[in-house]
């Protein structure tokens, strides 16, 4: 049982690292706890609550997490400090022992983080305390739609993968494929319209796994979405093109409200290395998917994840890589350098890259991400668009997004606080300072 008077009036600090899986269900914490009184620490204050949820998918991300730790355990002495997140899963011993910390929460614990924290009020120890299961035992799925501090909404509707890739460690920090039924996601939805909430993107680890759990499909659950009256745009926010099906490009190009706005995780363009990844394509399969997007939504924004410097990639298959993205008419990458995790299979590959030759491939890839993102946003220049409006934070410009995900800019004389969550017509100007935007004509 929740002691709701052991939370009032305490104030709260939160910190995420990695996705937007992640961000969704720190911002579900915060209205939770917020629901029991607890409000949100401005920036110069202390804290009585730190929550810290972690990202482990590099050993960089790794050392982000304790950097984060350490410094709000340093800001807000005396504070209850929690660590959850694929990090806490996957090295809770270690986390545990850090200075300060008072408790650590796996994957499936964090679903009753709530009732955690109030058993541990009551108790609280010199001691930390962590609390994880083994893979093969996250069964718990925390629901999650919430916006935070931003306006867009963040829908979990999947947790876990089955697919086991032989650089990664997600499956044994979110343990297996699971989701929730179409009706609950559907009612969260409604919710979020009733709150204002004009835009929805879907989260989860393997999104297009989506059923394994009820017997359902991803094409079910976006039309059944699709039907929700209030939510006017709905972005996917990734999925693997094996599960990327014809039927659901398709069914996205004529509905009402799923945007033309993809990002599908590539890693590789050589089939060597993917097959040395255990990824479930090969790169026909990958250019055929990327083809029938723009067949239909010839101004679809794809975005697309490649890593660079695996084990086996060798100069000659970074090669097959950028010339193959070359040639794709895709809008972004997300480029990121391999990183060596634990126990994972990638290690017996034997071909080892150089972090110097990461450096340089990692270089030659975001330069070739900035041609195709520039070319496609001058290719938009001229033309009318809605644009989905953010309020600005301090010291940047007010923004938004088109339907295809082009960033626009308001001037501070065009910029107005009513504008925020507000869907606007007007005109796609030239580019701004940096090339990151275009400027907006109203």
């Amino acid at each position: 049982m929740i002691d709701s008077s052991a939370f009032h009036g305490k104030r709260a600090k939160y910190f995420t690292l990695g996705c937007k899986l992640n961000f969704s269900e720190t911002s579900t914490f915060g209205k939770l706890l917020g629901e029991l009184g607890v409000v949100t620490a401005k920036k110069d204050e202390q804290a009585d609550i730190c929550l810290i949820n972690t990202c482990s998918v590099t050993d960089v991300a790794d050392k982000k997490c304790r950097q984060a730790i350490h410094r709000l355990v340093r800001e807000n002495p005396g504070a209850f400090v929690v660590v959850t997140g694929c990090y806490a899963q996957l090295e809770p011993e270690r986390v545990s022992k850090i200075a300060g910390v008072d408790l650590v929460l796996g994957s499936n614990e964090k679903a009753d983080l709530v009732q955690y924290l109030s058993d541990a009020f009551v108790g609280r120890s010199k001691t930390a305390t962590h609390c994880t299961q083994k893979t093969k035992d996250i069964k718990s799925f925390a629901p999650s739609c919430s916006r935070g501090n931003r306006t867009r909404y963040f829908l979990k509707v999947q947790d876990g993968c089955d697919y086991f890739c032989t650089y990664c460690t997600i499956p044994y920090a979110r343990g297996f494929s699971r989701n929730p039924t179409i009706a609950s996601l559907v009612a969260q939805a409604e919710e979020a319209a009733r709150e204002g909430g004009k835009e929805i993107v879907l989260t989860g680890v393997n999104i297009g796994d989506f059923g394994k759990t009820t017997g359902e499909s991803f094409i079910d659950l976006v039309k059944a979405l699709d039907a929700v009256e209030g939510v006017q745009r709905y972005r996917i926010s990734s999925l693997e093109p094996d599960l990327l099906s014809d039927e659901l490009i398709d069914y996205c190009a004529r509905s009402r409200a799923f945007m033309p706005h993809y990002h599908i995780p590539l890693q590789s363009g050589s089939d060597t290395v993917l097959k040395l990844m255990h990824r479930h394509y090969d790169r026909q399969l990958f250019a055929d998917k990327i083809g029938r997007i723009k067949e239909v939504m010839p101004d679809a924004f794809i975005g697309v994840d490649v890593m660079v410097g695996c084990r086996g990639e060798t100069p000659e298959c970074f090669e097959e890589t950028y010339e193959f993205l070359k040639g794709l008419d895709v809008t972004q990458l997300h480029v990121f350098p391999y990183s060596e995790r634990p126990g994972t299979s990638a290690l017996s590959i034997p071909y080892v890259v150089s972090e110097k030759d990461k450096k340089e491939r990692s270089h030659r890839l975001l330069e070739l991400s900035d041609q195709k993102t520039q070319a496609f946003y001058e290719r938009h220049i001229g033309q009318e668009a809605e644009v989905l409006l953010e309020k600005a934070t301090r010291g940047r410009a007010m923004h938004g997004f088109t339907k295809n995900y082009i960033r626009v800019e308001l001037s501070s004389a065009e910029a107005r606080e009513e504008y925020d969550n507000q869907l606007i017509k007007g005109t796609l100007g030239g580019f701004n300072h940096d090339k990151t935007a275009l400027k907006w004509i109203r």
